[in-house]
């Protein structure tokens, strides 16, 4: 394991974009959620005692894109012009997707990643009594695959 015992960087600080122009920008992120299968059925037909899974998970994913300078020490606060939040169902997982917009001096690809981290986190917290088998365990649940997609500046 590195050792970072070597590092004397004190001072923490904000990159300094005053001097960038405002541009329209464009981040995607995704990510996994693995459950069982019977959490899955559940999720698909309403079922889950906390409620509706994927509605509170869209809720929290927006809050979090809005809130990430909040969240993030050296993130800018950014004017947001879109938010979109998608899920599919591929093999045994849930995919979350969130696309993110802003016309700015920054780009949104942290902002994405954050609403993407958080959706998971939340759909986890909303199905976790489900997951856990007898000894308390999550044999089956894992988070997976955060990852930017693709980012886009000046279009």
């Amino acid at each position: 394991m590195a050792e970072f015992s070597h590092i004397k960087n004190d001072r923490a600080q904000m990159v300094d974009v005053t001097a960038k122009a405002d541009v329209a920008r464009v981040a995607v992120a995704s990510g996994k959620i693995f459950l069982g299968a019977g959490t899955l059925r559940a999720i698909r037909e309403g079922t889950v005692v906390k409620g509706n899974v994927l509605a509170t998970a869209r809720v929290a994913a927006t809050v979090a894109v809005k809130d990430t300078s909040r969240l993030i020490p050296m993130c800018h606060p950014i004017p947001i012009s879109a938010i979109t939040v998608d899920f599919s169902e591929p093999d045994g997982c849930i995919e979350v997707t969130v696309q993110v917009k802003s016309t700015g001096k920054t780009g949104v690809e942290m902002e994405a990643l954050t609403g993407v981290s958080v959706a998971l986190l939340t759909i986890w917290d909303m199905v976790k009594s489900a997951e856990k088998d007898k000894d308390g365990q999550y044999p089956v649940t894992r988070i997976s695959d955060i990852r930017v997609l693709e980012k886009h500046k000046g279009r």
